[in-house]
């Protein structure tokens, strides 16, 4: 298994009384896309900021690339981490190419490549234009060309589809996975669940600072022990001889029916599905119901 570029072993972060992250261990390796996912509050942002050298640990160690990042030697690999926070915070007088020349000069970036990467992100026609005049999934997408200046080895990204249209975000994981393909790792933190269940390896979980499920989908779906369902909607007038093969399923509104049951047993159910079902539908708990459950644990599921 290959060495972390990003870990954290048992780090807590209090702010006075206020525990905000609680005994964390999390590693981000080269070309893994880990879904950092918890209430406000439950300390995503605070784990982003400690992983940027901007936070201490209280307790704990935060090691990027092996160095410490809050440290003075840390510089270096400071300079290979990525980060578009959650609300983009641009300087409105300056265009889009002088903006990402900017942050080039901040990054120690050569800028020859700002105008690629500003085609990347479908800026390159809005280059020349002040930002003032772009909308907000225009400098959404402005900031995630300067997180990726200088190819960082690790994104960290906050809330990162924030403002962007479904095409802008069908394009934005696009080039996730581009940059993923090159070898970086990714953290994003985001509210939009749906969204996460096909793009990121692993789901990370956070309540109250602490961390209750760390997994790829499958694996949290075992540990939560939401089973799948099956849904059969049955044609008109079906007589009651052919509802009577559908014993220890649940009726549903507008003639629906419903079963919970293994994944093993989807196959042999729909295998002898009768022919009084007109539709049938196999649902599987999403990271919304995976989220709903561990959000109530305080245990450590791994």
């Amino acid at each position: 298994m290959t060495e972390p570029i990003v870990q954290l072993q048992h780090v807590t972060r209090r702010f006075g009384p206020q525990i905000a992250v609680d005994e964390v261990e999390l590693a981000l390796r080269p070309g893994e896309c880990v879904g950092l996912v918890g209430h406000n509050g439950a300390g995503k942002t605070t784990i982003i900021k400690l992983v940027l050298g901007l936070l201490r640990p209280s307790a704990g160690r935060v090691m990027v690339l092996g160095q410490d990042p809050a440290a003075g030697a840390g510089a270096r690999a400071r300079r290979e981490l990525g980060y578009l926070p959650e609300n983009v915070a641009l300087y409105p007088a300056l265009t889009g190419a002088e903006t990402l020349r900017f942050y080039a000069r901040l990054k120690r970036v050569d800028p020859a490549d700002n105008a690629a990467l500003l085609a990347r992100v479908g800026l390159l026609e809005a280059a020349k234009r002040r930002v003032a005049t772009y909308s907000k999934g225009m400098r959404q997408r402005l900031g995630l060309a300067q997180a990726l200046l200088g190819r960082p080895q690790a994104l960290l990204l906050d809330e990162p589809t924030s403002g962007l249209d479904p095409a802008s975000r069908q394009s934005f994981y696009g080039l996730l996975r581009e940059v993923r393909r090159a070898g970086a790792a990714v953290l994003l933190s985001s509210h939009a669940l749906a969204e996460l269940d096909s793009v990121v390896d692993r789901v990370v979980i956070l309540n109250r600072g602490r961390k209750t499920a760390d997994g790829d989908i499958q694996q949290l779906r075992r540990l939560a022990g939401i089973r799948p369902r099956i849904r059969v909607q049955l044609l008109a007038d079906v007589p009651p001889c052919s509802r009577s093969r559908f014993v220890g399923w649940q009726e549903r509104p507008g003639g629906v029916l419903e079963i919970e049951c293994t994944e093993p047993e989807i196959v042999d159910r729909l295998r002898t599905m009768p022919e009084t079902a007109q539709a049938v539908e196999v649902v599987r708990p999403t990271l919304d119901d995976l989220y709903a459950r561990f959000s109530h644990h305080d245990e450590i599921a791994v």
